[in-house]
């Protein structure tokens, strides 16, 4: 056994001295300098060798510490050698203890700069909004968040995750520019970890949005942070966020699970589910996810609640031409149920408030006319087509493939049929075992796989393409596995839209598809391959979680809005409403509309499909007073149970 030394001893308790950080150590320096002045005090006094004009105890006190903090005062000294011999000392002690004393205090800056850097100190704000974690739907949500605090005179987001503070502020900076008069504060730590947690102040916090991270099980780490926030056990009582919050779940089987531990406070947004539906919407109807965008973002319309006493006792049906500027799309009752595209003759009682899209809420105004001058002769009376079987091609394979068929089973007519064209990643005997019997069976469409690259023209020349009805290009990595690299996925996806438009235009036949894009960027770019749509499904999750974040209401709208057992929106012929080549106002197409049980909400032009200036030609809720002149290929944008 070692036996412990002096050396050892004087070592260990120097090394306890320098782990108490800089102000024990500016202590000890005191006290050094103290001792030092006061021992060559004593020894001048006591040996009588000080100068006779300051000979005294104290004199000599204030003489050592001057030496000790001002090197040239020994130039100016005067007396015995052995006085000068002990100035001397005191001088050189001072030396010693003043470098020191700078570097401790250097240090401790730079420690406080580095920490301030690292983004630990505690956020003093209120009425803020905190998103917890990081992902690239961040930036959207970032966006729409500070468009919608536009008005505001100050506002705040703040961002904790497991990453940099600086390269935080740097990639926003750099993808979002100016916020205006929101700010944007960064915190690097650990959304589950509690004392990570508080540094946000999300007890004072307006709204809280937690983001699934960029990796495998997203879910997990998102219901963690979801119990963090609602069960901190360690936290004061009472001091749990009062707040509403909004979380992403990817995977419709850990939806229960986050429902169970959230209770009524957290609103969850199934994005599989959620994307897997406008996916099978949009192939069907092309310009849907457009629409969808405008009624989500803050740059356009939103959707808003309004209660108006002045339509207490009025049918839906009466409603709809309140308002010239505004859309009038459902009820929400005064017990709290709401219903989209409610009965025609259902009447607004006291306390019921309209489901309203307009520009902004200050924008919803009666315009008090009694004349609509609809042009009744302009309204068509023709019955919709039948539906009849669909044949869908599906180019590539994600974890959103399954849902998007299963979508597209609740739209189909019977007898119709989906081909899927694989890499190798593909498990179709697993997909067969979930979809081929029981409760998740397919009831309309059949379903064929077939391995082969996407990318490859050999490969779509073979599928003799202009025999399907729609043909979804879906974002795939190598060998038919899931994309890591969004770039790299978008960039397959275009190769494979540009063969699909080269056969298109070499045999004179149109064909339908909507594509998937990871990256918004990229879907400006792909245009030129003239898709039909672009489906951008991280960054309609995005919009609506920052919809949500500012209304919570707007979760059972959303959710009534995306169910296939309700109303939902549907891009329908415009022979089937109204004459073509003759102009007429809205009204005519909001009563057109409303003779078949729906809300007329928008309408998309044709001639601009292509033209990503004029949002591809959707135009939601138009001033209904202006005259429109429609041509055949035209939709009107409704909301209707089919």
């Amino acid at each position: 056994m070692r036996q412990i030394t002096l050396k050892d001893r004087l070592r260990y308790h120097f090394d306890n001295l320098m782990a108490k950080g800089p102000l024990a150590l500016i202590i000890w320096l005191f006290i050094a300098s103290a001792i030092l002045i006061a021992v060559v005090s004593l020894l001048v006094v006591s040996l009588g060798i000080g100068p006779e004009d300051n000979g005294t105890f104290l004199g000599l006190v204030w003489a050592s510490l001057m030496h000790a903090l001002d090197v040239g005062t020994l130039g100016g000294d005067a007396g015995p050698r052995s006085y000068l011999l002990a100035m001397l000392v005191v001088t050189f002690g001072g030396i010693f203890i003043v470098s020191i004393l700078i570097g401790i205090l250097t240090t401790g800056i730079e420690g406080k700069l580095e920490q301030l850097r690292k983004g630990r100190s505690f956020v003093a704000e209120q009425g803020h909004t905190v998103i917890l974690g990081w992902s690239s739907q961040i930036f959207t949500l970032i966006s729409e968040i500070t468009a919608a605090n536009a008005n505001q005179k100050r506002s705040c987001i703040v961002i904790m995750a497991e990453k940099d503070t600086v390269e935080m502020q740097d990639e926003i900076r750099s993808k979002i520019g100016k916020t205006g008069r929101t700010r944007i504060v960064c915190r690097t730590g650990s959304p589950i970890d509690m004392s990570d947690l508080d540094l946000t102040n999300h007890q004072n916090a307006r709204s809280i949005v937690v983001l699934a991270p960029e990796v495998d099980d997203p879910d997990f780490y998102v219901i963690k942070v979801i119990l963090a926030l609602t069960n901190n056990a360690g936290a004061a009582a009472g001091s749990a966020p009062k707040c509403h919050i909004v979380a992403v779940i990817r995977d419709s089987r850990n939806f229960e699970v986050a429902r169970m531990i959230s209770g009524h406070r957290v609103k969850l947004v199934l994005a599989g589910d959620m994307t897997a539906r406008i996916m099978a919407q949009t192939c069907r109807q092309s310009g849907l996810s457009v629409a969808y965008t405008e009624l989500l973002d803050f740059g356009g319309d939103e959707i808003y609640f309004k209660e108006e006493p002045r339509l207490t006792g009025n049918t839906f049906a009466e409603t709809l031409v309140a308002y010239e500027d505004s859309a009038v799309i459902g009820i929400r009752f005064k017990d709290g149920r709401l219903q989209l595209n409610p009965s025609m003759d259902t009447r607004v009682g006291n306390g019921d408030a309209l489901i309203v899209i307009s520009e902004d809420d200050d924008t919803i105004r009666l315009s008090g006319l009694i004349e609509y001058k609809v042009e009744s002769s302009a309204i068509q009376e023709t019955a919709p087509k039948p539906s009849s079987a669909e044949l869908t091609l599906i180019l590539g394979w994600n974890e959103r493939a399954p849902s998007i068929i299963r979508e597209l089973d609740n739209y189909v007519a019977s007898n119709s049929a989906v081909t899927v064209v694989h890499g190798n990643g593909v498990d179709v005997n697993a997909f067969h075992s979930q979809n081929g019997n029981g409760s998740q069976s397919l009831r309309n469409q059949a379903v064929s796989f077939q391995a082969g690259d996407q990318t490859d023209r050999q490969t779509l020349e073979g599928l003799g393409v202009h025999t399907y009805d729609h043909i979804i290009v879906l974002s795939t990595g190598e060998a038919g596995s899931a994309p890591n690299d969004p770039q790299e996925a978008d960039a397959r996806t275009l190769i494979t839209l540009l063969h699909l438009r080269d056969m298109s235009d070499k045999s004179g036949r149109p064909l339908a598809i909507v594509s998937e894009m990871l990256d918004i960027k990229n879907r400006d770019l792909a245009q030129v391959t003239r898709a039909d749509d672009f489906v951008v499904s991280d960054n309609l999750i995005s919009l609506m979680l920052s919809q949500i974040s500012e209304n919570p209401e707007l979760s059972l709208v959303f959710q009534d809005l995306f169910d296939p057992e309700g109303s939902e929106i549907y891009l329908k012929p415009v022979e089937e409403f109204v004459q073509t080549n003759t102009a007429i106002n809205f009204y005519t197409v909001v009563e057109a509309a409303r003779r078949r049980n729906q809300v007329a909400i928008g309408y998309r032009l044709q001639s601009e499909a292509f033209e990503a200036s004029k949002s591809f030609g959707v135009r939601i809720n138009p001033r209904k007073s202006l005259q429109t002149t429609y041509a055949k290929g035209d939709r009107i944008i409704v909301l209707a149970e089919d």
